[in-house]
């Protein structure tokens, strides 16, 4: 049975994924909630073998070291889901706060590098394996009060591609998920908790939920060994692109 590394996985779509691919995989869950990590691994252990660790990815050191410390049987990771990541406010950049910035830069970009350098030594050793990033449609459109985060998830399409292009001779899929309006945490940490605001964004019209990922991840995963899906982008019905929703459907 292969074995799945999953980050950012105490809840959205992270959490979706790793329910969809018990039935498959190994799985080894990561994120901060030691707690909720317990949880999901109490849940999970009925289906299939389960390891968690506890670590933030924007902390580099944390990163390598909780990696570092598998278990030799662990060790032989055949996919990497690059999930984690989060949106930090719905300003200007003129009004924007520094630290929400740098918030989004050093998750979404530098967290994502860091796991990625940390786990890659596995796949290499095999010479095959997958590594799938989760974008978003703001990595492939700019949108007025998002800079920062589309300039985050811009960065996540660059590596992808970049990724693709140097491991193409180490037998290494890599492919990039794109979903656009996803009903998940994501709102309220962007808006800080705020119930009303995280709730109007998606009022009006069915947005996807976590699960339509999950599908979408175990499709990309579920092609013949020949077959790389590089790039997938998932919209709503109601969303035609970044910033247009059809809120009367």
């Amino acid at each position: 049975m292969k074995t799945v590394f999953i980050t950012g996985a105490t809840s959205g779509i992270g959490l979706a994924t790793a329910k969809k691919l018990a039935s498959k995989y190994k799985l080894i869950l990561c994120g901060r909630r030691a707690d909720k990590l317990a949880e999901i691994e109490n849940e999970l252990a009925a289906i299939t073998s389960v390891k968690t660790l506890v670590f933030d990815v924007s902390n580099k050191d944390s990163v390598f070291n909780a990696i570092e410390s598998l278990p030799t049987e662990w060790k032989n990771i055949d996919i990497l889901i690059n999930n984690a990541g989060n949106a930090h406010g719905l300003a200007s950049f003129q009004e924007a706060e520094i630290t929400d910035l740098e918030a989004m830069i050093d998750i979404n970009v530098k967290g994502l590098i860091y796991v990625t350098k940390a786990v890659l030594p596995f796949l290499l050793n095999q010479k095959s394996g997958h590594i799938i990033n989760l974008s978003s449609i703001a990595g492939k459109e700019v949108y007025a009060n998002g800079t920062t985060y589309c300039a985050s998830k811009w960065a996540v399409e660059a590596l992808t591609k970049g990724m693709r292009l140097d491991l193409l001779s180490q037998g290494i899929k890599v492919t990039s998920v794109a979903p656009g309006a996803v009903e998940t945490e994501f709102s309220l940490v962007r808006f800080r908790g705020d119930q009303e605001k995280s709730a109007n964004v998606y009022k009006g019209f069915d947005p996807l939920v976590a699960e339509n990922i999950a599908d979408t991840i175990y499709f990309v995963l579920s092609q013949p060994d020949h077959v790389q899906i590089a790039d997938i982008t998932v919209l709503p019905k109601a969303q035609g692109d970044g910033r247009t929703i059809n809120k009367n459907l």
